[in-house]
């Protein structure tokens, strides 16, 4: 008997996973614990080992698909067995019947609703169902307009009349123009009837690059960086950001990682830098303000027991976060060499899902480019963020006189619904402090 394949859930928040590619074809034999298919879900990629031996009978979904957690995706079995030519629902719902008038031509049958829109599943009347069974449409392209979005028999067969105007194309064509938003209409198909086919669009695709002068290149926002830029939006448009910037006199600061420097690379074989010195710091600032330490999930506020640092690192096509635990017990060495050994990982995408999670606070260090101070945006549900910008010389004014001291500023961005402006100034007052005192928090 065939077996499902399954888009995992591999954590509690997890709800969709975005296919990267397959390993195997259909037809090709799977063994069990041989990796099948590489997925990316919370900024990491993950391969999918199989749990079953056979043939690969049936794939249904393609790169860069975004699926449900527990969908079925595919299925192994022995050769020749028989699978559906569409993915099974999500999960299947009691029948009810529904109150409201039914159309013309559908029965009062027809008017059980037998989905929900809700978590990717669909809404549709069983008419509305037989139809597109029969003209192999899946119901999840068409938009329905009934309550709730609920697929009547019209909402189908207006999609079926919408296809029909559409330039005939191979499934595997019409999936490669739109991801290259490439015009079929424009394409002359090499197929029965001028059906546009895949090597058509391959070959519009090289002619087009091959063009010396070229408007514009567009490329569809997916993988890691639309992670990126959906959390990124999540966070902009849920929690209300205000953001504090100070000055911070980095004289003692400097004296002291030049005094720390050879002892630190012989004890860990690493150079110890700014940003590990800033993240001692922040740990020792969130040991004692206990009430910026914290996570808000849905309405309650989460007082956290360990003080867990994240640190952003720019990698290829999107941005990472890969976390410190326990800043506030571990030493300027055991900081060095775990933030090193985090950063590299991450950029060669090689971090295990738990060093990607449980961060309480988050720093985001631009010193090393000519920026001066920027406005971060929390990593949810964390409700502060620590942006750092440059190091450079400035005049200010000590003990009365002007003098040239090395100045960093640092912002801070945090949620207004959990904190106010005061505790939040007293918190950064606090970073600044230590910074320019470093020596306590190594006492």
């Amino acid at each position: 008997m065939a077996k499902e394949i399954f888009m995992p859930k591999l954590s509690s928040t997890m709800e969709v996973g975005t296919l990267l590619q397959w390993f195997k074809e259909e037809g090709e034999s799977v063994d069990i614990g041989e990796p099948l298919f590489e997925i990316m879900t919370d900024k990491i990629n993950i391969e999918v080992e199989a749990y079953d031996r056979g043939i690969l009978l049936k794939k249904y979904f393609q790169p860069d698909d975004q699926i449900p957690v527990n969908q079925v995706i595919g299925y192994i079995g022995e050769p020749g067995e028989k699978v559906p030519d569409e993915p099974p629902a999500l999960s299947e719902e009691s029948s009810e019947q529904s109150g409201e008038k039914t159309e013309q031509s559908e029965t009062k049958e027809d008017a059980v609703e037998v989905k929900s829109n809700e978590n990717g599943k669909v809404r549709a009347t069983p008419a509305a169902r037989r139809l597109a069974k029969e003209a192999k449409v899946d119901l999840r392209n068409i938009v329905g307009s009934g309550p709730k979005g609920r697929i009547h028999l019209k909402d189908v067969k207006q999609y079926l009349e919408t296809e029909k105007a559409q330039p005939k194309a191979s499934p595997l064509a019409r999936k490669i123009a739109e991801h290259e938003n490439i015009d079929l209409k424009a394409l002359q198909g090499s197929g029965a009837g001028g059906k546009v086919m895949k090597q058509d669009v391959i070959n519009a695709i090289q002619a087009s690059s091959q063009k010396a002068q070229q408007s514009e290149v567009r490329k569809k926002l997916s993988g890691l960086r639309k992670v990126v830029a959906d959390r990124m939006v999540q966070s902009a448009f849920t929690a209300p950001h205000v953001t504090l910037a100070s000055d911070i006199d980095m004289t003692k600061a400097i004296e002291m990682r030049t005094a720390l420097l050879p002892v630190v690379e012989k004890q860990t074989g690493f150079r110890l830098t700014y940003t590990d010195i800033i993240i001692k710091a922040v740990g020792t600032a969130l040991s004692r303000f206990p009430e910026v330490n914290v996570h808000l999930e849905h309405d309650e506020i989460i007082y956290k027991n360990e003080v867990n640092v994240g640190v952003a690192v720019a990698v290829k096509d999107g941005l990472m976060v890969p976390v410190i635990k326990q800043v506030e017990q571990k030493g300027l060495a055991a900081i060095c060499a775990e933030a090193k050994d985090l950063s590299k990982r991450a950029r060669e995408q090689k971090l295990r899902p738990d060093e990607l999670k449980g961060s309480t606070f988050t720093i985001s260090n631009l010193g090393m480019y000519p920026i001066d101070v920027f406005t971060p945006i929390i990593n949810q549900p964390e409700i502060a963020i620590l942006g750092v910008g440059r190091t450079q010389e400035k005049p200010v004014v000590v003990n009365g006189e002007i003098v040239i001291r090395p100045m960093m500023t640092a912002s801070l961005s945090f949620d207004h619904r959990v904190i106010d402006g005061a505790p939040a100034a007293e918190f950064l007052a606090e970073v600044k402090r230590i910074l320019e005192n470093p020596y306590e928090m190594i006492l």
